[in-house]
């Protein structure tokens, strides 16, 4: 048992900071696992696109037999055969299939990349609104103790005659109002912490403190949305490709050998008739499409609207990334700003409490001023939590429009 408890202790002591979450949704994660899987999919079906260079051999067997049987032609014919077959030329469909698959492969890995970037992003969002949740608890608790204290004191006094019962129910109504506050608070800890939790695949027991590198000289990189459309559009153009090569001839070469087996051989003059024992036939095949009333012209056109609607879909996510790498760095500047007000604001808000206190436990002034000091600063602390939390998540937007790893800024 003492060893059971050394074991637990580290999961005791220590919490889960940011980037062991991320590591733990990259492995936990159902969305980012499906994501993989279809990478693989993609993959096995290039690799089967690659496979139709090589020629095919198919195997068969046969039974046939005729109710009226000609007197040369037994009744019962039965046999098996080998077909191999090869394509000599058919127009590039292959290779424009292969590329086609390369690009889809393409495709299908950067989405991979982009869920887990928008993932990671919405983790740390969490991560650090949570923490921000936390704060504000803490806050809460603590005026709600502060508040406890004066009650009990006010009770005190009266009971000796010393207050009157309004002194009492304002304290009263101020400590049942702080109570209600903290349990929704812990109601939202709990919904953002299941939803964290869900996307990590772990229970969480703490959270650590986690800070972001501080750095605005980043080259941005196209985002990974945008290259999922580059490849998709690309594989369209190779698909419109493959539709132009079946207007080409294609050349096809079948070597086949086929064994027989008879019943009832028909016999002439008391003689069998002989017949094929085996059978080789080698044949080659030339096949062109002459017409087909714009069929193959009209899926072509299909498919190259949509490559042009994806084309569309490119300038403008471009021009969004631009426009949400500009707000994010104006997002980081506010932030900033936020924290120097918020901490002024703390600042003057705990030493305005500190001597209201000790003017109201003097009776200089009444519980409504008392309360007042203690609801601003409660309120200064969060928010001052709060705007440290709020410019960690503007860097981590940042950092996402930039298509920058999050782990490696932890």
């Amino acid at each position: 048992m003492k060893r059971l408890y050394l074991l637990l202790l580290p999961a005791l002591l220590f919490g889960e900071d940011l980037k062991s979450l991320l590591e733990l949704a990259k492995a936990n994660n159902n969305l980012l696992n499906a994501s993989k899987i279809s990478v693989s999919a993609k993959e096995k079906e290039l690799d089967s696109a690659k496979s139709n260079y090589y020629p095919t051999l198919d195997a068969s067997a046969f039974y046939q037999r005729e109710d009226d049987p000609t007197p040369f032609y037994p009744g019962t014919t039965y046999g098996a055969a080998a077909k191999l077959a090869f394509d000599v030329y058919d127009g590039g469909k292959k290779s424009y299939i292969e590329k086609q698959k390369k690009d889809e492969v393409n495709a299908a890995s950067f989405s991979y990349k982009e869920n887990l970037d928008a993932m990671f992003l919405s983790i740390t969002k969490n991560f650090y609104n949570l923490k921000s949740l936390y704060s504000s608890l803490d806050a809460r608790e603590e005026a709600s103790k502060a508040v406890k204290a004066q009650l009990e004191r006010m009770q005190k006094f009266y009971a000796a005659n010393l207050a009157t019962s309004d002194d009492v129910d304002r304290l009263q109504s101020a400590y049942d109002r702080n109570i209600y506050t903290i349990e929704s608070l812990k109601f939202k800890i709990f919904s953002l912490k299941k939803r964290l939790e869900l996307q990590v695949g772990k229970k969480i027991q703490k959270l650590d403190n986690s800070k972001f590198v501080k750095s605005l000289t980043q080259d941005a990189n196209e985002l990974n949305s945008i290259q999922v459309m580059r490849h998709n559009k690309q594989a369209l153009k190779n698909l419109s490709k493959t539709i132009d090569s079946y207007y080409y001839p294609n050349i096809t070469v079948e070597d086949s050998f086929t064994f027989f087996g008879y019943q009832d051989k028909p016999l002439f003059a008391g003689q069998p008739i002989p017949l094929l024992d085996n059978q080789n036939k080698l044949m080659a095949t030339i096949s062109l499409r002459l017409v087909d009333f714009g069929t193959l012209r009209e899926q072509k056109e299909a498919v190259q609207l949509q490559a042009d609607a994806l084309g569309e879909q490119i300038i403008y996510k471009s021009k969004e990334q631009r426009l949400q790498l500009e707000l994010s760095r104006k997002r980081i500047s506010t932030a900033e700003l936020n924290i120097k007000s918020s901490r002024s604001a703390l600042r003057a808000a705990t030493s305005a409490l500190k001597t209201i206190t000790k003017k109201y436990q003097a009776g200089i002034v009444d519980n409504v001023v008392y309360l007042d000091a203690l609801s601003s600063r409660t309120e200064a602390k969060a928010l001052y939590e709060k705007s440290l939390n709020d410019l960690e998540i503007a860097y981590a937007i940042y950092y996402y429009y930039n298509a920058k790893n999050l782990e490696e800024y932890l």
